[in-house]
């Protein structure tokens, strides 16, 4: 039962976390190029909502991964082990970071494509968005890292 709980929880995290990722990190690009007159035929806008669309559908499908992950933990007894306890910890900032800045911040910068009047604001918006974006990506390669090298595990690995 344990290869299959963390089957679920390593395929989940590609997917939905992978995406994520990408598709955050891709968004600032698309979202700048549908401005100022830079998108004459509205396809950097389109695709700026579709990566916005890939981040929110992938946040609630996201989910599974703690959700297999804790039982995963829990299955191979480590649920007290501080290199799982430091990945806990690590995947809440991202969630919140994911929830309240960037998925906010993606539907602002997309009112702004909408809104020609208001563009003062882009590129700060979006160079803010591109940071949290890192942050968020930074955050998750050190779980995937804590996950592999588990200081202090005894599990054998």
């Amino acid at each position: 039962m344990t290869k299959v709980l963390l089957s679920v929880h390593v395929l989940a995290a590609i997917l939905a976390v992978g995406s994520i990722t990408v598709a955050a990190s891709m968004f600032p690009r698309y979202a700048l190029q549908a401005f100022g007159g830079q998108d004459p035929d509205g396809r950097a806008a389109g695709i700026a909502a579709f990566l916005h669309r890939i981040c929110r559908s992938y946040a609630v499908a996201g989910l599974v991964v703690p959700v297999f992950g804790l039982a995963t933990g829990a299955a191979l007894g480590v649920l007290t082990d501080a290199w799982l306890i430091a990945s806990l910890a690590l995947t809440v900032i991202a969630a919140a970071i994911l929830a309240m800045a960037i998925l906010p911040g993606q539907q602002r910068l997309l009112a702004l494509t909408r809104d020609s009047a208001t563009q003062d604001g882009q590129r700060p918006a979006a160079t803010r968005l591109t940071m949290l974006t890192g942050i968020f990506n930074v955050l998750w390669a050190t779980v995937v890292i804590l996950m592999i090298v588990r200081p202090g595990s005894t599990t054998g690995a």
